[in-house]
């Protein structure tokens, strides 16, 4: 076998690692591929062939490569997407170690500084302008009506809106369970307003498709037995959710995730603690839900204020000599 085969073959190996040890999901996997071919077609022409021959300043050389890259239209790579490629390359790179193959250390490649950006989230009464914009008389608007009411009263990822099937999900509970990050299930709960509009939406449907949320453009032509292939893309909902948002003439230009931050802040602010936020929006760890900090240090100032015995107050000031 070359060692250029060999190269493949690893990459190939580690990817079924991620599928069944790490058990992470089919979209992970397929951008841990993206990623890895890039690096290893890039080797190729450095005419480097072996995994064990990579050192740092060939490392420093592929961020170089990254950070000038453009495609076809033009388009760079953002320093968050630089920063994917480089986590691949490491994640690969740990596996090896740990199967006794000599590579470099991976704690020795460096992470690109990711670029500082707000995070997006507006108002519940902003949020009513947005829910209003869709033309429900029609079957895209009634479908967009629903879609929007579901992210707001769910905080779902976009990746996991997508991917729901009509089976799942319980209209007379208003709950479904969701497989979220990490392959971590979780139960999620619809507003009664969420669940009208989804009970609509459905109704108005006459096929048995299986995803709740489908197309309504493109060919029709390979349709399978469950539907499948007309459901709805991530890419879609972002577009669908930035033209409803143009259209309410929000000042930020809101994406499914702005959604989401939407939904966490609202509940912070009608007294929901973090723990409790922190369980609904499916993160693993405490330290992700603490990026509301804009919205508990407000609060936790007023508690202060409101219960906190403030000695200072008191009009029998004693000075301690």
């Amino acid at each position: 076998m070359s060692k250029a085969n060999s190269i493949q073959l690893s990459m190939v190996e580690f990817l079924e690692h991620l599928e069944v040890e790490r058990n992470l999901s089919s979209l992970t996997i397929r951008n841990y591929r993206h990623y890895l071919k890039r690096f290893i077609e890039w080797l190729g022409a450095q005419n480097c062939t072996d995994l064990t021959k990579v050192d740092l300043d060939l490392i420093r050389k592929y961020r170089v490569y990254l950070n000038r890259f453009q495609d076809d239209h033009g388009e760079t790579l953002s320093k968050t997407t630089q920063s994917y490629h480089v986590i691949a390359i490491r994640s690969w790179f740990k596996w090896l170690v740990k199967n006794d193959v000599g590579v470099l250390q991976p704690e020795k490649i460096d992470l690109p500084k990711g670029e500082s950006t707000p995070m997006q989230f507006v108002s519940a009464e902003k949020i009513e302008r947005l829910l209003a914009q869709p033309k429900v008389s029609t079957k895209v608007g009634l479908r967009d009506r629903a879609m929007l009411e579901v992210l707001f009263s769910t905080g779902l990822r976009v990746s996991e809106l997508v991917s729901l099937d009509r089976d799942k999900i319980d209209l007379e509970r208003r709950e479904f369970g969701v497989l979220g990050k990490g392959r971590k299930v979780r139960l999620v709960f619809l507003s009664e307003r969420a669940s009208l509009w989804l009970e609509k939406y459905l109704q108005s449907r006459d096929d048995n498709w299986r995803p709740v949320f489908i197309r309504y453009s493109g060919s029709k032509a390979e349709i399978t037995d469950d539907g499948d292939s007309m459901r709805i893309t991530t890419r879609s909902v972002q577009r669908i959710v930035s033209k409803y948002a143009k259209r309410a003439r929000l000042v930020v230009d809101l994406t499914p995730h702005g959604i989401r931050h939407s939904f966490a802040t609202d509940l912070l602010n009608n007294g929901a603690g973090l723990r409790e936020v922190q369980e609904l929006l499916g993160h693993k760890n405490i330290a992700t839900t603490q990026i509301y900090t804009h919205v508990t240090q407000p609060k936790l100032k007023e508690i202060h204020k409101k219960f906190h015995s403030d000695l200072r107050a008191s009009s029998n000031l004693e000075t301690v000599e």
